[in-house]
């Protein structure tokens, strides 16, 4: 089972996958937004269901309510929302939530997918993309079981990571990016979408010291842009290594975003 290629009329395919609801808002959604409006057909996922992001709700309320307030971003986006499959603190790189990923990973079957950065604050963070990574290599191969129990699929992909949060790695080393993206078109919409997040404002100012969130993620854009020497807002971006997704030269983000897409 795999593409039939552009002749055919297949939509293009990308997927962010991230940890927690709001993860994808922070460091990824202008980059999403723009291969959407590239035409680009986008799927959304957390890995983890939000339950630690409250001081006063209960679990089971504040997973319903970060459920929703994430598939309200992804509708924005334009994005087909998946669920997530873990509490928080509980995206650990084993079998049984590989195999759980890797059999949506096929159903979806990107081109471009989206991860967290491999070396970010939190472990969380580094699992999901981790996961997400393993679950992309697995793809192909009849004799990984997935479950649900999924048929293999073939094709290109390319994995690019997100910029860590705070960007720096766990020992506060700044980090760099191959690829910067400029946002500033799709800059309102990356805030629309944080918006839907309503529940998380005072919780991460209390819990991680985040102050304003919006204006967090605006500064964050713009410290990147900065970083590109050429852009007022952009998402930064590093490429996995092609051994196992592709051909080498492949970069089908660079290719769909063109002039927005920059390398130093």
């Amino acid at each position: 089972m795999g593409r039939e290629g552009e002749a055919a009329g297949m939509d293009k395919v990308a997927f962010a996958i991230a940890a927690h609801p709001d993860d994808i808002e922070f460091m990824m959604a202008g980059t999403l937004l723009l291969l959407g409006r590239a035409g680009w057909k986008l799927h959304y996922m957390n890995v983890a269901n939000g339950s630690c992001g409250t001081g006063e709700a209960g679990r089971e309320e504040i997973v319903a309510v970060r459920a929703e307030e994430a598939r309200a971003a992804a509708e924005l986006a334009g994005a087909t929302f998946h669920p997530p499959l873990v509490n928080d603190f509980e995206i650990f790189y084993e079998a049984g939530l590989l195999g759980r990923l890797a059999a949506i990973v096929r159903r979806v079957n990107p081109e471009i997918l989206l991860v967290p950065a491999p070396n970010d604050y939190m472990e969380d963070h580094a699992n999901a993309a981790r996961l997400a990574v393993t679950a992309a290599f697995v793809r192909n191969m009849p004799n990984f079981p997935t479950d649900p129990p999924t048929p293999p699929v073939e094709g290109r992909l390319a994995i690019y990571h997100a910029m860590p949060v705070g960007l720096t790695d766990p020992l506060r080393r700044p980090a760099a990016a191959e690829l910067y993206v400029d946002i500033s078109a799709v800059l309102e919409g990356k805030r629309r979408m944080l918006a839907c997040h309503a529940s998380q404002k005072e919780w991460l100012d209390r819990s991680q010291g985040i102050g304003s969130y919006l204006k967090s993620m605006e500064e964050t854009s713009a410290r990147v842009g900065r970083l590109s020497g050429r852009f007022a807002h952009a998402e930064g971006w590093r490429r996995h290594a092609h051994l196992g997704f592709g051909p080498e030269e492949f970069d089908p983000l660079g290719e769909a975003l063109g002039d927005r897409a920059f390398r130093p």
